[in-house]
């Protein structure tokens, strides 16, 4: 079963199916995994410490796969500053030729990339924003609704109606990102306008993801209220697995409302990358912060990445011949 989309055309992938980028967790592993299963894979450029080590990580993914596959870079504010052009420049020395942005304007980095004949796909949260990465040139857009793991943006716009609001303004392909799982998933959202589906949170649960088997097995017994949303009185939102850290960090806020605004110092410790990388390699729940998005109320096994994916492609498939085709009236 094939369903074909203007992304899957575009970018040469058997199945309008990606995982985008993740900290910690986009690894060759679980990119090799994924492009070998006929989808689309990301390494996460700054989970690795050097651009030299992002060049390594890129050649050990090559050597896993012989399927496209792409690169996430991230651009964000950071207290120690990244050498962006330093990783956009590993990038493309190791002959990747997709590449998804997130954070801040990729803008500075288009002419390198373009020169190199790499296409970007640019993740958003809002239309505003899909319509402005449209304007400078990038080739996909990603639209991440609020159900999604990570940062969801702040107008707290879900799925549902973000996705059709920006296929209303945005002409290039774009994926769904936040809140899918499964074939009704998928079907959803070339209903809803797009051309295929991001996921994180579902790909984190399946066998190759190198992630300690005590996340997975959370993730599986947690239902779609097993989130927090943290960061919110800093307007920084970030949506994360519930856990006595998130809780801690919820209740700090709370309470620092009444005094009109919690402070980042207050949290800082409980929210540092290291423990949450933690929680990742030890398995040990309540270490730190881990991004989990609410679509956990749909993951229910650890299957492999070719058995997922091809599970979600046959899903979508039965949908639309017996229910959707059996729903059309003459």
């Amino acid at each position: 079963m094939h369903l074909k989309t203007r992304f899957t055309e575009i970018f040469g992938i058997e199945h309008p199916v990606v995982q985008g980028g993740m900290q910690n967790v986009g690894k060759a592993e679980l990119v090799s995994a994924v492009a070998n299963a006929g989808a689309l894979g990301f390494i996460t450029a700054l989970t690795q410490p050097t651009p030299e080590a992002l060049l390594k990580e890129i050649k050990r993914t090559r050597e896993m796969t012989d399927r496209p596959f792409g690169v996430n870079l991230t651009i964000l504010p950071t207290i120690t500053p990244v050498p962006y052009d330093e990783y956009r420049d590993a990038i493309i020395a190791g002959g990747v030729k997709i590449v998804e942005t997130a954070g801040n304007n990729p803008q500075p980095h288009l002419p390198a990339f373009k020169a190199a004949g790499v296409k970007i796909i640019h993740k958003c949260t809002s239309v505003r924003h899909a319509v402005k990465a449209e304007a400078i040139g990038v080739d996909c857009i990603s639209i991440d609704g609020f159900e999604c793991a990570g940062h969801p943006g702040e107008d707290d716009v879900p799925g549902l109606i973000l996705i059709p609001a920006a296929r209303d303004k945005v002409k290039i392909p774009m994926l769904a990102s936040g809140g899918f799982a499964d074939g009704r998933g998928l079907v959803a959202a070339l209903a809803l306008g797009a051309d295929g589906i991001n996921m994180g949170t579902r790909f984190m649960c399946t066998k190759e993801a190198p992630i300690h088997e005590n996340v997975k097995k959370q993730i599986v017994a947690n239902d779609e209220r097993q989130t927090d949303l943290i960061f919110r009185t800093l307007h920084n939102t970030a949506r994360v697995g519930r856990n006595a850290i998130s809780q801690q960090v919820v209740a700090i806020e709370r309470e620092g409302m009444k005094r009109g605004g919690a402070k980042f110092e207050e949290v800082r410790d409980l929210v540092a990358g290291a423990r949450g990388k933690g929680v990742l390699e030890t398995g040990n729940i309540d270490q730190g912060i881990w991004s989990a998005g609410q679509v956990q109320g749909l993951i229910h096994d650890i299957p492999s990445c070719v058995e997922l994916v091809s599970r979600i492609v046959r899903e979508a498939g039965d949908i639309i011949r017996q229910r959707l085709g059996g729903a059309v009236a003459a």
